[in-house]
């Protein structure tokens, strides 16, 4: 989990133009993230930016480091959104659900213009050895290393049963929120994240003891969905065009 919190050291800091880096960066996640990693260029982003190829070049002195950076930018973005809300939640079966109704909201509401940024370049790069394969491997893993880490957390918690196959259930949510973006993004299915909410309750209800059932009623009645939490902030009464 430490990779995913803790930033890759930049191989060539350079202290100034932050801000502009960072907005260069944030054009770049929000490309590769539709586009992929292979389709960031130096030239690319001058263009979308307006900016000097050269200007670029100050900052990013080939096309890997531009890749490793924006990777670091990505990181950046889902520690703020999903990582350091659903870690502020009480450890086991109550911050297991926080992370991944946090993962879900995170594409659904869509934070990168192509959905879930690490998916789409782990498909990208998962054949292609390098540094750029190295860091996508090393943060994915990260994330569902953190969901088993809560899985076990929550079975020495008496909330998941001890028979549990902690990296089988990991497994299961992870591949749930995953179908998810893919159904949403390729076929436009309204209904994806629904289904994947229902599908990881259905699996931690048959893995959660007595004390866990209680947990997951009280958690759903207290968790609402990010069109739920819209529509309770709507006025009374108006009218759905």
């Amino acid at each position: 989990m430490q990779a995913l919190i803790t930033p890759r050291a930049k191989a060539a800091a350079v202290p100034r133009g932050e801000k502009t880096r960072q907005d260069i960066l944030r054009q770049a996640v929000d490309i590769a993230s539709a586009e992929g990693l292979e389709g960031l260029t130096i030239g690319r982003l001058a263009q979308e930016l307006k900016l000097s190829k050269s200007g670029l070049f100050a900052h990013f002195g080939s096309k890997e480091e531009l890749q490793l950076a924006t990777l670091d930018a990505a990181r950046a973005v889902f520690v703020t959104e999903v990582a350091e809300p659903s870690f502020a939640a009480e450890r086991g079966l109550v911050r297991l659900q926080a992370m991944l109704e946090a993962w879900l909201s995170y594409v659904e509401r869509g934070v990168f213009r192509g959905g879930c940024f690490f998916f789409a370049v782990s498909a990208e790069m998962d054949d292609r050895p390098g540094p750029v394969r190295d860091l996508v491997a090393e943060l994915t893993k990260a994330w569902l290393d953190a969901i088993e880490e809560e899985i076990r957390q929550a079975m020495k918690a008496g909330e998941l049963q001890a028979k549990a196959d902690a990296a089988l259930l990991a497994f299961q949510l992870h591949a749930f929120a995953q179908e998810a973006n893919w159904t949403f993004r390729l076929h436009n299915d309204s209904q994806a994240f629904a289904r994947a909410r229902a599908a990881m309750r259905q699996c931690l209800t048959l893995a959660a003891t007595p004390a866990g059932e209680a947990l997951l009623v009280r958690t759903k009645t207290a968790t609402k969905t990010p069109r739920q939490a819209k529509a309770a902030t709507e006025p009374k009464g108006r009218k759905k065009p």
